[in-house]
């Protein structure tokens, strides 16, 4: 691998779509069920132009789907994909992070059906134990790649 190639990544392919503020903000607008483009763009504040471009493209990827909900005039709303439910984990962890170290004090608490306040703690689906990420290697597909320490 030469040294001016960037490293093959899952993590720079999903954020060549997701890893824009608009984006994030409007799927969790959809997550939180709201499904009209007035209400995401009000409730995000995204410029309509810029609005309509994310979703445009969240649609190319398959992140959302266009629904018509009104024949005269025609009109949509948008939903999540099963690619966009699998987001909401996502979302939950990065409002988990940004309460401890980037926001002002906590405006939302995120509760589960039990009824207890969510905590998202990701854990080894082999051993069960809790994620880090200190405790992970990575293990490339393309055995020219270097591993990561």
């Amino acid at each position: 691998m030469a040294d001016d190639c960037p490293r093959p990544c899952s993590i720079a392919a999903a954020l060549s779509f997701l890893g824009e503020k608009w984006a994030l903000l409007a799927i969790r607008e959809l997550a939180l069920g709201v499904h009209r483009f007035d209400e995401i763009q009000r409730n995000t504040g995204a410029p309509r132009d810029v609005l309509a471009n994310r979703l445009r493209r969240l649609e190319e990827e398959g992140v959302l789907e266009r629904r018509q909900y009104q024949e005269r005039p025609v009109r949509f709303g948008y939903h999540l994909t099963p690619a966009g439910e699998e987001l909401r984990p996502i979302l939950l962890s990065i409002a988990q992070w940004g309460d401890r170290w980037a926001a002002p004090p906590r405006v939302t608490t995120w509760v589960h059906t039990c009824g207890e306040e969510a905590c998202v703690v990701h854990t080894c689906r082999g051993c069960g134990e809790e994620i880090t990420g200190r405790d992970l290697s990575a293990r490339y597909a393309a055995p020219a790649l270097r591993e990561s320490a």
